[in-house]
């Protein structure tokens, strides 16, 4: 299993970052490779919630399930997607003091199996590391776009 994490500090409160990554309508505008993202259940947040993702990663194009398998408020969010790529994205919110919270994002994913996988190894690390920090840099600039607006009173 291979595990990639990155921190960074984010320009609003704990909770409003909190609130918007919970926010599945959102979850398109962040997340890498994310096209869609509906619910699929009677749940549409919150732990157990499940939701179908269509995700296109170049030319290639999928659909994977995805349940929150984590969850505390305004503390830890995470999205656990099922299907060909599998995985899980962990969303840690720590506060920092005069309005800012310091966002962790950490990836775990499934290892590259057989031979021609493993020789694969390092592409499929360089992908998930380049995805997992577009989507934390995405998702830290989406929260900043988001505090700067009269959004927040209206979804929290």
């Amino acid at each position: 299993m291979g595990r990639i994490r990155y921190a960074s500090d984010v320009g609003a409160p704990v909770e409003v970052a909190f609130t918007y990554a919970d926010n599945a309508q959102f979850v398109p505008e962040w997340m890498a490779g994310v096209t869609r993202f509906t619910p699929s259940g009677d749940q549409d947040c919150g732990l157990g919630a499940t939701y179908h993702a269509a995700v296109r990663l170049g030319p290639w194009r999928t659909t994977l399930d995805c349940e929150i398998t984590e969850y505390r408020r305004n503390a830890v969010l995470a999205y656990t997607l099922r299907g060909r790529l599998s995985g899980t994205l962990r969303l840690r919110f720590d506060p920092l003091g005069y309005g800012r919270a310091a966002l962790t994002s950490e990836a775990e994913y499934a290892a590259p199996r057989g031979l021609l996988a493993r020789l694969c190894g390092g592409l499929v690390d360089a992908a998930v590391r380049t995805a997992l920090r577009r989507t934390e840099s995405q998702l830290r600039r989406e929260i900043e776009e988001f505090h700067g607006t009269d959004l927040v009173g209206r979804i929290a």
